[in-house]
């Protein structure tokens, strides 16, 4: 929950040419969203939220970040160009649609929406208000092996992706989760939620713009404590190019583990395959994180990148945001893997595992 990884200042304007805010700190990744937009440049002039702990506990990192009255000061504010926020997931979709019809870009923590009403809205917002809203899909946007495997597979070096599997098993640590993180209305579901981080990757590793969900689980085997905890879920799902997919996310990190979760990527292609160990290169005794596994016909290699790859998502988004482009990430990416994670959480609670 408090993953916030950082990296060097790679400042793609002057300092006050992109000025932002943060708001609803209600998950620890709004930390992410705020590093990766002020090591690329951003200026965060304002905080928000109605809990003044939350606020305090932010500005113990941020102490530059003026403390709001009320998110109307910050919507009024017209050097305010963006507003990062990581609410319960449940009031992202509401509070995105807020922003946009105040003139300011939106960039939330995923999941972005909890419903396909929510995100119907905000498509509907967008359109008319031409603003951005963007997702912090950070397990992929915010690991540098993740990054690196995208401009390998743009040079070619697996051939054509065929297929990606998913792997995101997370620590569940209850005794340190808000009461809204066990409320299914409030945190949407396991394939709306972590699920969304998956199916962003295979839209992107494959470049397909749409997908079908094929079949999908959830199932609470080991917390009878917390009824509407989902502790388990997958979903396959294939592409309109012909890519298909599997995902599995889970809450069972054990104990043991150096790490939150070991999550991993394997990416088949034609004439290839990459492996990411994303947070750790388990069983190594030195904790190596950002690992690829290339093999292809030249033969197998193993690249440790971390540290040298940087999060470029962050610094196109500002020049997005300033030119109104659309290079970090398209508005149809970004609502087509949040549209998929809800069709395969609403054919998951149709078909439940056992428990």
């Amino acid at each position: 929950m408090n993953f916030a990884p950082k990296g060097k200042p790679n400042p793609v304007c002057e300092p006050g040419d992109f000025v932002f805010a943060a708001t609803a700190l209600d998950h620890g990744h709004i930390n992410g969203q705020c590093n990766g937009l002020e090591e690329a440049g951003g200026t965060l002039r304002w905080v928000y939220d109605p809990d003044p702990a939350k606020v305090e506990a932010f500005r113990k990192q941020r102490p530059h970040a003026k403390v709001a009255r009320s998110l109307d000061e910050i919507l009024e504010d017209p050097d305010v160009r963006l507003v990062a926020a990581a609410a319960i997931p449940a009031d992202r979709g509401p509070l995105g649609v807020r922003c946009l019809q105040a003139g300011k870009d939106y960039f939330t923590d995923k999941t972005p929406f909890t419903s396909l009403d929510q995100l119907a809205e905000a498509r509907r917002v967008t359109e008319q208000t031409g603003r951005k809203y963007m997702v912090y899909y950070s397990e992929r946007l915010h690991v540098e092996c993740a990054v690196f495997a995208g401009d390998l597979i743009q040079e070619g070096v697996i051939g054509r992706v065929i297929q990606v599997l998913g792997l995101g098993p997370h620590r569940l640590s209850a005794s340190t989760r808000p009461d809204w993180f066990f409320r299914k209305a409030q945190y949407g579901g396991i394939l709306t939620d972590i699920g969304s981080h998956q199916i962003e990757q295979f839209l992107f590793y494959s470049g397909a713009k749409d997908a079908t969900v094929t079949s999908a689980r959830v199932a609470n085997f080991h917390h009878p404590d917390y009824p509407e905890l989902e502790d388990y879920g997958e979903a396959t799902l294939v592409a309109e190019n012909g890519a298909s997919n599997f995902y599995r996310v889970d809450w069972f990190t054990p104990d043991g583990l150096r790490t939150w979760g070991d999550g991993r990527t394997l990416i088949l292609g034609t004439a290839g395959y990459i492996e990411l160990r994303k947070y750790i290169d388990a069983g190594n005794p030195e904790r190596i994180n950002n690992v690829i596994i290339l093999v292809n016909g030249d033969g197998e290699q193993r690249l440790e990148v971390a540290g040298q790859v940087g999060y470029p998502f962050f610094g196109q988004l500002i020049l997005d945001v300033l030119h109104r482009t659309e290079n970090a990430m398209t508005q149809q990416h970004a609502f087509k893997a949040a549209e998929l994670c809800l069709q395969c959480q609403a054919v998951a609670e149709k078909n439940p595992m056992p428990a």
